[in-house]
């Protein structure tokens, strides 16, 4: 592969709350220093929904030689709204391409489910209920979806270039069924369930026949056994307040495993680097919002349900990176291996 990477999450903003309260400048820079020298990354995929926060974390990158896709992250925003953001960020983007760093721009991520006005529904879970829940009217449902969606993104990629002038893509789900030609980089949301591992491969292997270069985000698993096979819902052990959708608990008790953990997104790297994907971001470093709680009552470990390749500590510091508030799991050493070699 020729970018090899790893999401940075500078926080997810939900109804004006973010999932990562705490945003230290130097903690920042200290992060994408491991990420670069200790996880052999030479790109980082940098998502969020605050604009600073990521010029803040994409100017780090850039002076460490990150390649940078530099990522708005919509959140149950309006058109018009996401509009608005990526205008924002564009022209922050810009700022750092125009003064020698490599800048990939990313006009949104997963936009029709996480966002109003593309489906019925008021969140995630009822959009993708009322898309795929009825099998009669499901076609129909999605050819009206991509027509939507694609009409945005047009807007969307006119706006961007305006005042973007580099590389421009969209992290996408398959069934989104984006219009490439729009784009750069055709980039998929691909993440392997037990239930299409028998052809995983293969669908990488189409995907990578196409003539544009082709970008893998969003893919990982959480850290208890068995969550791979149900990847991409391996956070639905999670219980979350309704109205913010800020993380309790876990669901019931679950066994940490994290060589289950490593071992998915070992095999996964292998198959895009042998199959000949262009650029692969591992989903992702950490998340600040589900700390390692190792003591007291099981659910309350909610690492458990995190795709980080960190476990976050409260009111502490690690050992083996002093000053930086997370201990490494075992999927940090096999993505440094995989991208080592």
């Amino acid at each position: 592969m020729r970018a090899k990477g790893i999401c940075y999450d500078t926080g997810f903003v939900r109804h004006g709350c973010t999932s990562r309260e705490r945003f230290d400048s130097d903690l920042v820079r200290r992060e994408l220093a491991v990420i670069q020298d200790e996880l052999h990354c030479n790109a980082v995929h940098i998502t969020g929904g605050d604009p600073q926060r990521l010029e803040l974390a994409a100017r780090h990158a850039a002076e460490l030689g990150l390649e940078i896709w530099f990522s708005p992250y919509p959140l149950e925003l309006t058109a018009d709204e996401i509009l608005t953001l990526v205008a924002d960020c564009a022209q922050r983007a810009e700022r750092l391409r125009a003064q020698g760093a490599e800048v990939v721009f990313v006009v949104g991520v997963e936009l029709s489910v996480m966002n109003h006005g593309f489906l019925e529904g008021a969140g995630t879970e009822e959009r993708l209920d009322w898309l795929l829940g009825d099998l009669a009217r499901r076609p129909e449902r999605l050819a009206a979806l991509r027509t939507r969606l694609n009409a945005f993104l047009r807007e969307a990629v006119a706006l961007v270039r305006e005042h973007f002038h580099g590389k421009v893509t969209y992290a996408a789900i398959q069934f989104e069924g984006v219009d490439w030609d729009l784009f750069d980089f055709t980039t998929l949301e691909l993440i392997r369930s037990a239930e299409v591992a028998d052809r995983f491969r293969e669908g990488v292997r189409s995907l990578t026949a196409q003539p544009k270069p082709v970008a893998i985000t969003g893919f990982g698993t959480a850290t208890w056994r068995g969550a791979g096979d149900v990847a991409p819902r391996s956070m639905d052990v999670l219980e979350t307040e309704p109205a913010t959708g800020a993380p309790l608990r876990l669901t019931g008790r679950y066994e940490r495993d994290e060589a289950g953990q490593a071992a998915y997104l070992s095999e996964l790297l292998e198959v895009f680097d042998s199959e000949g994907v262009d650029s692969a971001f591992v989903f992702l470093f950490a998340l600040y919002n589900l700390p390692h709680r190792p003591d007291g009552d099981p659910r309350d470990d909610l690492d458990l349900a995190s795709l980080g390749v960190v476990k976050v500590l409260e009111d502490r510091c690690g050992d083996t990176y002093p000053g930086l508030p997370w201990e490494p799991k075992a999927s940090f050493a096999a993505i440094a291996r995989q991208y080592r070699g």
